[in-house]
């Protein structure tokens, strides 16, 4: 009798897809079920709608931004018709941060959370032996060390996100930012668009930390999401993210794992499901095969820490108080746009206020007054 077979689609780095191939080939067989993980560029979270991924997958690995996309396209099960609400809620209580909370959404969850990440600091082991702690060192650090802002794809406005938050602002009930606190974010990120940022202000975050990896002139970048797979050893190491005059400010990543409506669910995926959100899962398996797991306890684990060169401890409070980004239903057109726009003002030199004006408005016109953020 052959195993009920599913397909599903992770992203293509070691952290999004080596646990999941390894779990498929080592534990979902004896679980009675068989996976197939297909992979997807970085990239191809923005690149295809959720409604076309669901078609073909029954598992698909995203990130938060997407829920208000799939719940307005009707494509994916919520947890809740899965999982009894006892279970959800210990998940919410293990998982480190706003990880699960991000993927509530018109009272659900759409998806459970795979990986724990956010925007920290990464720089050179070997430039910078005490990296700054505030939005103000970093910028004396900048006259001296090359300093570059991860402002490739959405990071130009995800990072503008994270510096907003570090200032103490919250988001207007009718807008996207306040005013104010737009401009200090910008001047900050102006002050830190040098020769460094424009070198590589096409790079995403894995560019940039290869860059690092590889002894390319870069000493810090302030805020980038953090990926445990370059701390273990050589020239990458991970700190919390700047603070401001509120603390830290980050803008939550991460992944979960989402079922599609043309998944005919079995008690077999369950298992396999709560296998991957365990203690034992997320404290030794995945970290084994370079993933970055969801659960405190493996975030707090001394041994898991030390194995990856201090990357939890370095990074833990960031991840603790990251904030969502916007989740409705326009939520990744919006993101492209404001972050395209916004990366090329910074380039070109441009004042804060018309390149606010633009990104309030393309934050309404893909936003729908009343609808949930």
């Amino acid at each position: 009798m052959s195993l009920p077979h599913y397909r599903g689609l992770t992203w293509d780095h070691p952290r999004g897809y080596r646990a999941l191939e390894a779990a498929a080939r080592d534990i979902a067989p004896e679980q009675g079920l068989t996976i197939a993980w297909d992979r997807h560029a970085l990239e191809g979270f923005e690149a295809a709608p959720i409604a076309d991924l669901a078609a073909r997958y029954d598992l698909i690995v995203l990130d938060h931004p997407h829920v208000g996309e799939a719940v307005a396209q009707d494509c994916l099960l919520p947890m809740e018709s899965l999982f009894d609400a006892i279970m959800l809620a210990e998940l919410e209580r293990a998982a480190i941060g706003r990880s699960l909370v991000s993927y509530r959404y018109a009272d659900a969850h759409w998806a459970l959370p795979l990986d724990a990440a956010t925007q920290v600091m990464a720089h050179a082991r070997d430039r910078i032996d005490i990296p700054p702690s505030t939005w103000d060192a970093v910028i004396a650090l900048a006259a001296s060390q090359p300093v570059a802002l991860s402002l490739a794809g959405p990071h130009a406005i995800l990072s503008f996100q994270s510096i907003v938050a570090a200032l103490g602002a919250v988001r207007p009930v009718d807008g996207f930012v306040d005013r104010q606190a737009g401009r200090d974010a910008y001047a900050i990120m102006a002050a830190l668009t040098g020769a460094t940022s424009r070198a590589f202000v096409e790079s995403n975050p894995i560019a940039l930390l290869e860059a690092m990896a590889a002894g390319k002139d870069i000493a810090l970048v302030p805020l980038i999401y953090g990926y445990v797979n370059y701390a273990a050893a050589g020239r990458v190491s991970f700190a919390d993210a700047p603070r401001g005059s509120s603390g830290i400010g980050s803008i939550l990543g991460g992944t979960g794992i989402a079922v599609s409506k043309r998944c005919a669910m079995t008690p077999a995926l369950k298992t396999h499901l709560l296998w991957l959100m365990s203690e034992e899962a997320q404290r030794d398996f995945i970290p084994a095969q370079d993933g970055q797991p969801s659960l405190r306890t493996a975030w707090a684990d001394p041994q898991v820490d030390a194995r990856w060169g201090g990357f939890y401890s370095g990074t833990r409070a960031t991840l603790e108080a990251a904030s969502l980004r916007p989740r409705h239903d326009g939520a990744i057109p919006f993101q492209t746009e404001a972050s395209a726009r916004l990366r090329a003002a910074l380039i070109d030199g441009e004042p804060a206020d018309p390149v606010l004006d633009t990104i309030e408005a393309a934050f309404h016109r893909h936003h729908r007054k009343g609808t949930e953020l």
